[in-house]
């Protein structure tokens, strides 16, 4: 009887003990769920208890280097900005943050790397190098609540963060945004905001296309017309393409440079957080703003505006002529002058879209194909970049191309960076060239990221979701030589700094996952979870950002004995959609969709929809137009 007992005591304190273990476990999973760091770490481990960062806060480092010295720095204005806290320096044993530069390498966290350990009384970042005790900073900044982000100091906030275990490195070591401010110029000041936006979500590359039909903007001192000419446009406000040429004698008030000293700020500002900046000048075409300037470069040699935006330009003579002696002596002043001012490695000479019938027309041109046994225009082309690649190398520096420089034949020691799909970064890797993937369908951040109907007009279509589930890496090539990838923010259609936010975020946070997290660890309804988390954060910080994830999207499709049907779907779950057919605003006591294809009633001519969540409207009220989706319906591929 003693002995039943004890036996049934120990059974229910093993279930006990079972129960507070499953409790824990669980407490641990809604911990972990709680925390939505963007991009997902490699490990993470939640323990019970906060860390409560105050105005006693100790931040410090084992290491006296510089770039560490910095990031300190940084960090403590950023906590200044939001908390109004002053962190000291000094070295305490309690309520410290302890970022520790490794003496001996830990060679799983490579040069990016991080660990992160959050207790109640102390939290310690180690790397083996400054830029992963930078990143394990930003991945602090997101366990604090979000108004941590806040561009003035908010009162009446617990600033606690969870206790933690995370070692993180990043699956690329490229890992980049390209910025156009050349089709419309953004400020010094508006650059490093992007830059840091950039920063948070541990981006390290950004592209600056700074030279094309639209605009030149950085200074070349032994070139001065460069900025005096090509920098400046007759002002036009509308839709981009529709724009009237420059008139006679016009004024050319629209545009703006960056001078060298205006550069080198943007670059150390860049540099103190471990973000370097590739330049582009982009040729021998887009190089009409070059012309403009300096008319002799061309094949026609004829006088030309800088463009601003009108229709029909990419068979303007906006193409260098390759032929010219005075063309390589030009681009040799001009890459002098940039590789001494850009101290990363490469130099992005463009090479894209080169509208080639003027060299087929033009006698230097053939002179030179005739002398250097070209067999046609895009040996030409080859011809050129490879001539460019040695003026490039002589400075130092090493070239980077977007895909087209592969026709013809590829330089030497050219690294490819692939926009038109994935092709031209295989045959670049196949042939042992290193490459740069940003596919346009998933990485171009200048596309609609909704419905069109439903946003300010662009091209092309690349949702949230289109980004996050892309996969750089194609499994026919060695993935060493996928350096990474990056976003690409062309501003034909984005007037305003304003917008370049709203076109940036969130699609780039979904390609930082990209190329920052493990494949394996990708999730696109964990990520978006996440992501709606850092929402609050994007608006402490006044980004501006897209919603259009919560946006219905149209599906025409023909139905059997009827004219067509529309399924309505959204790219996050779990939303109620509702519509009117009768030109009235829906909300949720409309007809709400049920899964089945509708179809407009007799006479209707419009659709009008709108999402909902628990109750309260999330997503934009769309009116799509029954012409429009007849038109899908005659597309065979949905180009919108």
């Amino acid at each position: 009887m003693l002995n039943m007992n004890l036996k049934s005591k120990f059974s229910a304190l093993r279930s006990y003990v079972l129960l507070c273990c499953f409790t824990l476990i669980s407490l641990n999973v809604l911990a972990g769920d709680s925390i939505s760091i963007i991009p997902k770490p490699l490990v993470m481990h939640v323990h019970n208890g906060h860390f409560v960062l105050n105005n006693a806060t100790i931040i410090s480092s084992n290491s006296s280097d510089k770039e560490v010295a910095q990031s300190i720095n940084w960090f403590i204005k950023q906590i200044a900005t939001s908390t109004g806290y002053h962190l000291s320096t000094k070295r305490s044993s309690k309520n410290d943050i302890n970022l520790v530069l490794n003496k001996r390498a830990d060679t799983s966290l490579h040069d990016e790397g991080y660990t992160l350990k959050v207790s109640s009384s102390m939290v310690t970042i180690t790397a083996n190098k400054p830029a992963g005790l930078f990143y394990g900073l930003q991945t602090l900044l997101q366990l604090l609540p979000p108004q941590i982000a806040s561009v003035s100091e908010v009162k009446n906030v617990s600033w606690t963060m969870p206790c933690v275990d995370i070692k993180d490195a990043p699956r690329f070591g490229w890992r980049g945004l390209m910025l156009d401010v050349s089709r419309h110029f953004f400020t010094k000041q508006e650059v490093e905001e992007y830059i840091d936006q950039m920063a948070r979500y541990k981006y390290n590359i950004l592209h600056l296309h700074l030279a094309d039909d639209q605009g030149w903007r950085i200074e070349i001192k032994s070139l001065p017309e460069l900025t005096k000419i090509g920098a400046w446009r007759v002002k036009r406000t509308g839709r981009w393409g529709t724009f009237l040429p420059a008139l006679a004698g016009e004024p050319t008030p629209d545009g703006g440079f960056y001078t060298q000293e205006d550069m080198k700020e943007i670059i150390k500002y860049a540099q103190d957080r471990f973000i370097s900046i590739l330049p582009e000048i982009d040729v021998p075409a887009h190089s009409l703003a070059l012309i403009a300037s300096y008319p002799n470069l061309s094949c026609t040699q004829l006088p030309y505006s800088v463009n601003a935006g009108g229709k029909g330009y990419e068979r303007n003579d906006n193409v260098l002529c390759v032929g010219n002696d005075s063309t390589y002596t030009m681009l040799d002043k001009i890459f002098t002058e940039i590789a001494a001012l850009f101290p990363f490695p490469y130099i992005h000479i463009g090479g894209d879209e080169a509208y080639k019938g003027f060299w087929d027309q033009c006698p230097k041109c053939q002179k030179l194909m005739a002398d250097e046994h070209l067999k046609n225009v895009d040996e030409l082309q080859s011809y050129f970049v490879k001539k460019v690649e040695k003026i490039v190398e002589s400075k130092g520096k090493k070239l980077i191309g977007w895909d087209e420089i592969l026709e013809g034949g590829l330089a030497p020691n050219a690294t490819v960076m692939s926009w038109r799909g994935m092709s031209g970064g295989i045959a670049a890797a196949k042939m042992g060239h290193k490459v740069v993937m940003t596919p346009w369908d998933y990485c171009y951040l200048d596309l609609y990221q909704g419905e069109p109907e439903g946003e300010p007009p662009t091209y092309g279509l690349c949702r949230l979701s289109d980004s996050y589930n892309y996969e750089p890496v194609p499994d026919s090539v060695n993935e060493n030589l996928i350096l990474g990838g990056q976003g690409n923010l062309w501003t034909e259609s984005v007037p305003n700094f304003r917008h370049a936010e709203y076109m940036t975020w969130p699609r780039a946070m979904a390609l930082a996952e990209v190329y920052w997290s493990a494949k394996a660890n990708k999730n696109w309804s964990d990520f978006v979870n996440r992501l709606e988390e850092q929402f609050p954060r994007l608006d402490a910080a006044n980004v501006k950002y897209s919603r259009s994830m919560y946006n219905a999207i149209f599906e025409p499709a023909r139905i059997k004995n009827s004219d067509f049907g529309v399924t309505l779907t959204t790219e996050v779950k779990g939303l109620d959609i509702y519509y009117t057919f009768d030109q009235t605003n829906p909300d949720n006591f409309s007809l709400k969709f049920d899964g089945k294809p509708i179809q407009f009633p007799v006479g209707a001519t419009q659709l009008n929809v709108i999402t909902y969540r628990d109750g309260k409207p999330i997503g934009e009220q769309i009116n799509m137009p029954k012409d429009v989706l007849v038109k899908r319906l005659d597309e065979k591929h949905h180009v919108y």
